[in-house]
């Protein structure tokens, strides 16, 4: 054997090395693009959902108001109005003032619902108040209807969690509620909050028709597709849970990073 062998065989295998670390470097800068990218189409998607939500939670205030306003306020308006004409000259005074009475505090009621429904109008509604205070404003508004019984009910020690989660989250609820009104024909409605140092849980039931799931395509059932999507987005776990005549329940779950928190 040549005694230039054992050097070439070395010169060969430092040849491979070196040509698997340019391969291996190429590699990973390739994944690392990748990865770069889709982190930023990720990212993208985000912001795109968060401003969709923004825009979906003020659509749906301003539903919700313009239908307030016809059905409640409108009415109260209508009721002092006729109380204000029924108002005769030659009662007496103690009738009089009654009736002055009543239309005052027809009008006290009207103006507080009106006061009531101004702090809906604000954008920022959720960094404002928080989740929870949107969640109970969204179910008042939907009590007065009397179309429902509803019950909330709140578990645990309450926390913020961080604003864009918010979001989403209470856009979902909506949604949530938006099914229930027009295709449920459900009379209850039970909400419930919890609040655990590990998770955050959003669930809803009503005692409506139902539906069988498995059936449900939901490209064309965009609310359900909505609430998928979200809850994919933010890292949640949905529950869906319904059943022919029986009602439909639905719940949220959503890890909570404590950092996040402050906890």
């Amino acid at each position: 054997m040549s005694d230039l062998t054992p050097i070439i065989l070395v010169t060969v295998l430092l040849f491979v090395v070196a040509a698997g670390i340019i391969v291996f470097v190429l590699i990973y800068q390739k994944k690392q693009l990748q990865y770069m990218s889709e982190r930023k189409q990720l990212k993208a998607n985000y912001d795109k959902e968060i401003l969709e939500s923004r825009l979906e939670i003020q659509e749906q205030t301003m539903k919700s108001i313009s239908q307030e306003v016809h059905d409640n306020i409108g009415q109260v308006l209508s009721v002092a109005k006729l109380n204000l004409n029924m108002i005769n000259v030659d009662d007496s005074a103690p009738v009089i003032q009654e009736k002055l009475n009543d239309i005052s505090e027809l009008l006290r009621k009207a103006i507080q619902d009106l006061r009531d429904l101004s702090k809906s109008l604000h954008s920022d509604i959720i960094a404002e108040n928080g989740l929870l205070k949107a969640i109970e404003s969204e179910l008042n508004i939907l009590k007065k209807t009397g179309a429902y019984v509803i019950t909330l009910n709140i578990e645990g020690n309450y926390y913020h969690l961080p604003e864009q989660k918010e979001l989403i989250l209470f856009r979902m609820f909506q949604e949530m509620i938006n099914n229930i009104i027009k295709h449920a024909q459900a009379s209850v409605i039970n909400v419930s909050v919890t609040f655990q140092p590990q998770q955050f849980m959003l669930g809803i039931n009503d005692n409506g028709l139902g539906f069988n799931f498995a059936n449900i395509d939901t490209a064309k059932g965009m609310g359900l597709k909505n609430i998928i999507n979200r809850s994919q987005l933010i890292g949640a776990h949905y529950f869906i849970d319904s059943q022919i005549a029986k009602g439909t329940a639905i719940k949220i779950d959503l890890p909570v990073i404590q950092a996040e928190i402050g906890l």
